[in-house]
């Protein structure tokens, strides 16, 4: 199954991208966590040293080069061999860095995005096999059809009116791609949270409130794993998949 998770910047969708892929891993899944991303952290919230992320495949010049070809350029180009290539096993994790999608699926014609459009689509989802894209904040990119080909959408928000707001468009943009399979997650929410009564948010499916251990935690580490409140965040997870497969 491939997801895409989206949001307004800050909302922390890199750090659940990570919680859910983590949470699938440890039930014996295959996971492919792909960075698609001009901040490139999904990386570090996996705790990897700058030194260690990957290159992301778009300044893969020579690459890009040899598979997309230049001037008339190749849409479909051979890109088998390039996940395991490319990627970072991180733990039980696979990390791919694409870096930013745009244009991809929108009649974009440049050689970069047509090697990240190729690789996407080419991780056709087997049985036991997720891909999480972590998009680049905000809506421009889904208006660019770069969800196409992804079975659902998780859109995340913080409990505030500009973030919902970003939250809504982005559903409304998937749902006019034919993308209807959404949920909505609403991060850092107050214990007395109540949504308000907008038009265009995808079902409320999970809150996260403040999780004390990662505040205490970010400035001496950008890994997000293995936090005191892991087995909540399992139970969110749970309830995001289950949803996202009903």
């Amino acid at each position: 199954m491939k997801l895409a998770i989206a949001g307004k910047g800050g909302v922390g969708k890199t750090s659940l991208t990570v919680w859910i892929g983590d949470y699938l891993a440890r039930q014996g899944e295959e996971v492919w966590l792909l960075d698609a991303d001009t901040a490139l952290s999904l990386g570090q919230a996996l705790g990897l040293p700058e030194s260690d992320i990957p290159l992301p495949l778009i300044q893969e010049k020579e690459l890009i080069r040899e598979r997309v070809g230049e001037g008339f350029i190749r849409l479909n180009p051979a890109v088998e061999d390039l996940p395991e290539r490319l990627s970072k096993k991180v733990a039980h994790l696979k990390l791919l860095v694409m870096g930013t999608i745009a244009g991809a699926g929108g009649g974009c014609a440049c050689s970069p995005n047509a090697l990240v459009k190729a690789l996407l689509a080419h991780l056709i989802i087997e049985n036991r096999q997720w891909v999480i894209v972590d998009l680049e904040a905000g809506v421009e990119h889904l208006g660019r059809g770069t969800v196409q080909s992804v079975d659902g959408l998780i859109v995340v928000s913080e409990p505030s009116m500009r973030s919902l707001q970003t939250a809504s468009r982005i559903s409304v943009l998937a749902r006019e791609m034919g993308l209807p399979r959404q949920v909505l997650i609403i991060n850092r929410a107050p214990g007395d949270f109540h949504l308000p009564d907008m038009e265009g948010l995808p079902p409320l499916t999970a809150t996260i409130p403040v999780l004390p251990s990662l505040a205490s935690r970010q400035l001496a580490s950008s890994s997000v794993l293995d936090l005191a409140e892991r087995e909540q965040l399992d139970r969110i997870a749970a309830k995001i998949i289950s949803a996202l497969k009903s």
